[in-house]
């Protein structure tokens, strides 16, 4: 099907630069995105699963490690950069995939996609973005990765794996732990859709949120830009809805990897991982990376933290294939901590999407500056000039014994 791409309009509302420089932490991005975006969309990304108590421990159990400081190293020259699945980075941080990123600002994956660019980083597209693929392409010109969630329309995953080849994506990341949704009461209570459904109580907050208004109205993309037109028969959203509530997979099976793996080609990295005996069977596969997720905490609620699952499964695979982490991480210390852990890198949802609610662009880049600058403090006060040397010797002692 022929994809036409929409202009992007410069978005309303620039942030100044006093204004970014008023945030200092990702909380600050937060509060200020909570402000700004519908509420059904900022729940949407700021929550969880049943009573959220993974979501909550994602981010709690980071605070219950301790860093090791040293003093009178010569720490003069610092270097935060590394590699993550062959591609120079940075800092050891990539985007995640996350959803309807196009919904906390008009244009969200494009505008996070270009942040990623100027910065470093990889920037990760979602099977259920607002942006298409196509359209992520034509608007930046570094590669950048694509997540795919398996559906049953086999015919339709083999197509959005040959559109993200074409688009030179650089590395496709297979999410797992979607096969069924998590119950997420936040998104139920609010009536999720996307476009939002104008209801009265919807209605009232779009009008307390003028700037998104504004630039949401300013924009084409608005609907699942990887699905509709793309799909036989899907050509508006009361189609998809219930296309999409049918699609995900049940039978998904360790063989079906194989089959994705020969369509695509090129690096495979497998999204979802929390036990080590399913970390096994993900390299058995062949993949070039695992990431430890828990889909921030939107699925299995009771599930282990990312950070409390880590050490095991760097025991039983972190020798054989590279693990990077997600869900949780909300400071450039907490990036530390995770490499300290095992991890060769790290993957964030929630505060690059904060920025973005936030400021746009802008304030995704003022996100990752934050863990930058954070990160690279954090290593210094931990005695070290490298990242890529920092082991479990930036750990407390309780946090080594193993």
């Amino acid at each position: 099907m022929q994809h036409t791409s929409a202009p992007l309009q410069q978005p309303w509302g620039q942030p100044s630069a006093a204004q970014l420089a008023q945030a200092v932490c990702i909380e600050d991005l937060r509060q200020i995105a909570q402000k700004r975006v519908p509420r059904m969309f900022y729940d949407y990304a700021d929550s969880g699963s049943w009573t959220e108590s993974t979501y909550q421990a994602n981010a709690s159990d980071f605070q219950k490690i301790h860093l090791r400081q040293r003093v009178a190293c010569n720490i003069a020259e610092r270097n935060i950069s590394t590699v993550m699945a062959g591609v120079p980075v940075r800092m050891p941080v990539a985007i995640a995939p996350t959803g309807l990123a196009g919904m906390q600002h008009a244009d969200g994956e494009i505008l996070a996609a270009r942040a990623c660019e100027q910065f470093g980083i990889p920037y990760t597209l979602s099977t259920m973005s607002i942006a298409s693929i196509e359209d992520v392409a034509e608007h930046t010109t570094a590669p950048f990765w694509f997540q795919l969630y398996v559906m049953k329309d086999r015919d339709f995953i083999g197509r959005l794996i040959d559109r993200a080849k074409a688009a030179g994506c650089g590395a496709l990341i297979v999410t797992l732990d979607l096969q069924v949704i998590g119950q997420r009461h936040k998104d139920l209570r609010n009536g999720l859709t996307a476009p939002p459904r104008i209801t009265l109580k919807n209605a009232l907050n779009f009008a307390t949120k003028p700037r998104w208004c504004l630039n949401m109205l300013r924009t084409q993309r608005r609907g699942f830009g990887n699905v509709l037109g793309h799909v036989k028969g899907i050509d508006d959203m009361s189609s998809l809805l219930s296309w999409t509530g049918e699609q995900f997979d049940l039978t998904l099976n360790w063989s079906d990897i194989a089959w994705i793996k020969e369509r695509w080609g090129g690096k495979l990295v497998l999204k979802g991982i929390l036990d080590p005996e399913d970390a096994k069977l993900a390299v058995a596969c062949g993949v070039d990376a695992l990431i430890v997720s828990n889909h921030g905490g939107r699925q299995l609620d009771g599930a282990l933290s990312t950070i409390a699952a880590l050490p095991a499964i760097v025991d039983a695979v972190g020798h054989e294939i590279e693990l990077w982490l997600d869900s949780g991480i909300r400071s450039g210390q907490d990036v530390l901590k995770a490499l300290a852990l095992g991890a060769r890198g790290t993957m964030i949802g929630r505060p690059y999407l904060y920025g973005l609610g936030a400021y746009g662009q802008a304030g995704v880049t003022r996100c990752l500056e934050i863990l930058a600058k954070e990160l690279d403090l954090t290593m210094a006060f931990c005695g070290h000039t490298d990242i890529r040397a920092v082991g479990r010797d930036v750990l407390c002692s309780e946090h080594t014994a193993r």
